[in-house]
Formats: structure tokens, C-alpha cells, sequence
């Protein structure tokens, strides 16, 4: 089949689709990138390891809650639409921040401040695991064909300049003020802003419209309820788990596809700040720095590679990342945990997100062409969240789990293997670029190429 026609971007619908990102995944991060500042706030005093070992149990909790929030809001935007998803989930992260901003100390109220810090880690993984299913679903079928590979790009942009914007913060922070005021009150403010920010969001995601691709499937249930009084009960399975196991392939070869690119993720942009600081033994201002720098550069590298895909299609880009993440991932962390400054560390973070990107520019529209219109968000989030509860949101917590026990190149191996076993997938996987989503799209596609 030939390449679509490149049609206009529709950057209307990229912007509302993925700015939700920003603030969705900033208030992400900033729970990992500022942990190493509230972790004594909520346990005893002790080793410092073990008390950062307890923030990123909580932190990996959050991410067990990410499957229930892709089935509740994955089968939310299936019946109600993407644009309802979308507000709904960023109204949750606004409040998850706010319950982190005025979380109680545990000099206050003992372990009672840190059960709050779990309630508030609870919320977010449910809206995260929503907001992937609706922001992906959205920006695929807001796109016309030979623009989804580079529209769905921004997705990774916007939550990379979410972690860019924590970063930032915490890096003026840190120039600003002392640790002593960071650890006693400073680590507040960031949750505040994202509290802020989650609302102008809301304002903004009422705005859009809904998509073309979705509003056709609705009406054709509607037509068919009239016409033969079967539509009522199929549009009862739209976003059902028994709809989805219907597509139990398709749902199996994204947890598959998820695991080994979403583990490298979590790997070279949430871990490493502390990675540079603990094991490299960077200054953890300098560790945050060359996270923010080089993380710059990953999101600008985004666009890039979604559009590559669009003209040479996806599995080439999925393979490329599988082979550099199986072969690179243990050279590079071993040389990463000698880093001796700034630009040894940029370089070798900056080599590993570029590999990285194989995966994150591609994987949300990979996962949408995969399905169809009435469960295609169910069938993006739910599988994809349970991949990343099991690799993405566990890849802190093991790797310091290593650590502690003395034998911390085992986490490179681990992330390694898994890389490979994406591979194995990619290389088996069909492509899916020139899926085409709507009527129109088939209609275009069926018809003749003139000369």
C-alpha cells in the first residue's frame, strides 16, 4: 500500500489533546524528581536509601492504579468520548496534587501524613491511566493519515515538557533556596502550582470538540438501534472488557510491545536524576540539570521521529529502539554510573533517550490503529497500564532494590532483557500506518489512484 497523502496538521486538536500531558505528567514527576526532598517528611529517620526506598513503593503504588484507571476511563471515553475523558482526568490530577500540597508531616502526625501521600498517589495513577487512553485515542482520530505518526508525537512532547517544567522548578529552587528550607516546606510548592495549572487545563479541554472518527461510530450504533432494535445492545459492549477480549491479540501484543520500551523509559528520565547522584555521585543540582538539558533535547527529538514514521512507517522505528535497547542498555548505564561531570552525563543520558525515542514517538498511535472505534481506548489504557504497573512504575523500585542488596548492574541486565523481549514483538508485529479509521479514510483508500 502507498504512503498517505500528507493532509494539514490540525494543531487545534494537537495542542488540546496533549497540553493535558503537560500538567498530567508534571505533577507525575515531580513526585519522583522532588521525593529525595519529602521522603523524611513522612518517615522516621534513617538511612537515607531506605527512606527513598519507601517513596518509591508509593511512587510504584500509583502506578498499580493506572490499570483501574484505564478500564473506568478507558470505557468512560469509549461511551461518553474522548473529550469527556479528557476533563475528567485532568480534574482528578488537580486534586491529587492539592492532597500532596497540604499533606500532614509524620513529625505531625506520624504515618498518617504518608497514608495521605498514598491516597493522593492513588488518584493520580487512576487519572494517568485515563489520560493515556483519552489523549491517544483523541490525537489519533483528530489526525488525518500520514500526520498520526507525527500528531501523536507530541504527546511524549508535552509530557516531557511537563518533567522539563518540574525540573526547571527544581532547579531554581535549588539555586534559591536552602536544603533545609526545600526539605521543611519548599517541596509544597511545586504540587501547588500543579494544582493551579490542572484547572487552566479543564478551561481549555471544555473547548475542544469531539472527533470525527468517534461521532461517525456513535451515530452508526444510533442508526442501527432505529432501524433493526439491535444497536442498543451493542452499544452497551462499546468499552466493555468482554469487547476487549474479543481483541485479546491485539490487547496481548501491546502489553508485549509496552514492556521493554516503557521500563527504558522509566529508567533514563524518572530514575536517573537519582542514579547520577547516588551511584555517579553528581551534586544533585548538577544531576537535575543534566536531566533538564538533556531531556530538552528528547522532546524536540519527538516530532522528528513521529514523522519519520509516517513516511517509512512504524516497525522500523520499533525494531530500531528494541535492538539499541538490548545491546546498549548495559554499557551505557555502567559508564553512566561513572560519569565524573556535566557533559559525560549529558552525553551518555542524551544517547540513551535517543534510543528511547525509537519507542516513545510511535507507541500511542501504534496501540490506537490496533483497535477499533468502540473499544480503542479500553484497548490502549487497560493493557498499557498493566505493562507499566509491571515494568515502568517498578523500574525505581527495583533498581534500588539492587542497589541495596549490592549487585546494582543486575538492574542493567534486567532492563536489557526486557528490551529484547519487545524486540522479539516488533520484528513479529504487523504495521499498522496506513489503518484506516474512518468511512472516509476507507472510502479514500478504496478508491482509485488516478495519474
Amino acid at each position: 500500500m502507498s504512503t498517505p497523502t500528507p493532509a494539514r496538521t490540525p494543531w487545534r486538536a494537537v495542542f488540546g489533546g496533549s497540553i493535558g500531558n503537560l500538567v498530567e505528567w508534571y505533577d507525575w514527576f515531580v513526585y519522583a524528581s522532588f521525593a529525595t526532598y519529602f521522603a523524611s517528611a513522612f518517615f522516621p529517620k534513617g538511612n537515607d536509601t531506605a527512606q527513598l526506598l519507601n517513596t518509591a513503593g508509593i511512587f510504584a503504588v500509583g502506578f498499580f492504579m493506572r490499570p483501574v484507571g484505564g478500564w473506568l476511563l478507558g470505557r468512560y471515553a469509549d461511551r461518553r468520548g474522548r473529550k469527556a475523558a479528557l476533563t475528567l482526568t485532568v480534574t482528578l490530577m488537580s486534586g491529587s496534587a492539592l492532597l500532596i500540597a497540604i499533606a500532614p508531616t509524620y513529625g505531625a502526625v506520624g504515618y498518617f501524613g504518608a497514608v495521605v501521600l498514598l491516597v493522593a498517589r492513588l488518584m493520580q495513577g487512576l487519572s494517568v491511566g485515563g489520560e493515556y487512553a483519552a489523549s491517544s485515542t483523541y490525537l489519533t482520530e483528530a489526525t488525518p493519515p500520514g500526520r498520526r505518526g507525527f500528531a501523536s508525537s507530541f504527546q511524549y512532547v508535552s509530557m516531557t515538557a511537563g518533567q522539563l517544567l518540574g525540573l526547571g522548578l527544581q532547579i531554581v529552587m535549588q539555586r534559591t533556596m536552602s536544603e533545609e528550607a526545600l526539605k521543611s516546606y519548599g517541596w509544597r510548592i511545586p504540587f501547588v502550582v500543579g494544582a493551579v495549572g490542572a484547572a487552566v487545563i479543564f478551561y481549555l479541554r471544555r473547548r475542544l470538540l469531539e472527533t470525527e472518527v468517534f461521532v461517525e461510530a456513535s451515530d452508526a450504533a444510533d442508526a442501527s438501534d432505529a432501524s433493526d432494535g439491535r444497536g442498543a445492545a451493542r452499544a452497551k459492549e462499546r468499552g466493555t472488557v468482554r469487547e476487549l477480549l474479543r481483541h485479546r491479540r491485539e490487547a496481548l501484543l501491546v502489553i508485549a510491545l509496552t514492556a521493554g520500551g516503557t521500563l527504558a523509559y522509566y529508567t533514563y528520565t524518572t530514575y536517573l536524576t537519582k542514579y547520577l547522584s547516588n551511584t555517579a555521585g553528581l551534586p544533585k543540582s548538577t544531576a537535575s540539570l543534566v536531566s533538564f538539558c538533556a531531556l530538552l533535547v528528547f522532546a524536540l527529538l519527538q516530532p522528528l521521529a513521529g514523522a519519520l514514521s509516517d513516511r517509512i512507517g512504524r516497525r522500523p522505528l520499533l525494531i530500531a529502539f528494541g535492538v539499541a535497547g538490548t545491546v546498549g542498555t548495559v554499557p551505557l548505564m555502567t559508564a553512566l554510573g561513572h560519569a565524573s561531570g556535566f557533559w559525560p552525563a549529558f552525553g551518555l543520558m542524551l544517547t540513551g533517550l535517543v534510543i528511547v525515542t525509537g519507542y516513545t514517538s510511535i507507541n500511542a498511535v501504534v496501540k490506537a490503529e490496533l483497535f477499533p472505534t468502540h473499544v480503542r481506548a479500553l484497548g490502549v489504557a487497560l493493557p498499557y497500564a498493566i505493562a507499566n504497573a509491571l515494568f515502568g512504575g517498578t523500574a525505581e523500585y527495583v533498581a534500588l532494590w539492587f542497589k541495596k542488596g549490592g549487585a546494582e548492574s543486575g538492574f542493567y541486565w534486567y532492563v536489557a532483557a526486557c528490551a529484547a523481549l519487545s524486540l522479539v514483538v516488533y520484528v513479529r508485529m504487523r504495521e499498522t500506518r496506513d489503518t484506516a479509521l474512518s468511512s472516509r479514510e476507507r472510502t479514500a483508500e478504496a478508491a482509485p489512484v488516478r495519474a
